[in-house]
């Protein structure tokens, strides 16, 4: 059943009249096919209205729709022979955390990602997201496998932030973070990151820093959720509108800022309405990007990545 956020409303009401209209069609036998082409044309024109003027809220909205695509969705479409693997080899397997070999355009990859999951049962096995030391650990566990088997690393940011919970801060919440932010920075294989979702603080981060990093358009990045940034400015999340206009966290944001790379394109409504067209678009840039720095020697992808860490939000005082 198809999921429609409140901004979408007016998408949903045309599109239920064009149903009835094609249904009475059909038992009426009136040739209405010129009428349904008619208000096929005003609900594309809609369509952009509503997408292209939608606030930074309703972004932040779109970018954990109930229906967009997980990791999982998008594996089958771009890679083929995906072996999922597990575990951090010290305490558990986090199933926030997903990860594994692929075979991608003739290359073998890593690909680690997180996993929020769709079912109300899914989403507690994966904890929303939200990984835990262990969840990171396998993550570090995976890069230094690729490392040592030279395979690029394909990272997937979708998390609302790392897991805050007591037991993640006894099992070393923050060092696991670090270490990953410390281990990827030196890398020796090409790390291409990719937000397509919401990519949350420090949870985001563990797995985003290399050589490349792309958002989805209709994605965010940024430190805190606009929910959770108003309730602690104005004690009240009904301002989240007002916190995501703040916060900036949108894919055309961050590219202004010169924070991430490129802007993957969506489908006209979004990846939540057509898996498939996403994937293909995803896919395409991931590729071309791989093919890019596979041609660069290892010395010199080591500098570049450190210059382009380096200089990552640098501003002036005017």
């Amino acid at each position: 059943m198809t999921t429609y956020l409140e901004f979408e409303r007016p998408i949903a009401e045309m599109t239920s009249k064009i149903e009835e209209l094609s249904l009475m069609g059909d038992g009426a036998k009136v040739n209405i096919a010129e009428e349904v082409e008619r208000l096929n044309t005003k609900r594309d024109e809609l369509v952009k209205r509503v997408y292209e003027n939608a606030s930074r809220g309703e972004i932040a909205q779109l970018s954990r729709h109930p229906d967009r695509p997980n990791l999982l969705d998008y594996i089958p479409l771009i890679f083929d022979d995906f072996q999922e693997l597990h575990g951090d080899r010290a305490f558990a397997d986090d199933a926030a955390i997903v990860g594994g070999i692929a075979r991608f355009r003739g290359h073998s990859v890593m690909i680690v990602g997180h996993q929020k999951g769709k079912t109300t049962a899914e989403k507690l096995k994966r904890n929303f997201g939200m990984a835990k030391p262990e969840g990171y650990r396998k993550a570090l566990r995976l890069f230094h496998l690729a490392e040592r088997f030279e395979m690029p690393v394909l990272t997937f940011i979708d998390t609302a932030g790392a897991w805050p919970g007591i037991d993640a801060e006894e099992r070393g919440q923050s060092e696991a973070i670090a270490r990953n932010l410390l281990d990827l920075a030196v890398l020796k294989v090409p790390v291409i990151a990719t937000v397509i979702g919401e990519g949350g603080s420090g949870g985001a981060l563990a797995i985003g820093v290399g050589d490349r990093l792309f958002m989805q358009k209709f994605s965010t990045y940024a430190v805190i959720s606009p929910e959770g940034c108003a309730a602690i400015l104005w004690h009240d999340r009904k301002y989240a509108a007002q916190a995501a206009e703040a916060l900036k966290p949108t894919a055309v944001d961050m590219q202004s800022f010169g924070l991430i790379d490129a802007i993957i394109d969506e489908p006209k409504e979004g990846a939540h309405r057509n898996v498939e067209k996403a994937a293909e678009l995803m896919a395409d840039t991931l590729y071309n990007s791989l093919e890019e720095l596979l041609k660069i020697p290892q010395n010199t992808l080591l500098k570049q990545r450190e210059q382009r860490l380096r200089h990552l939000g640098e501003f002036n005082n005017g």
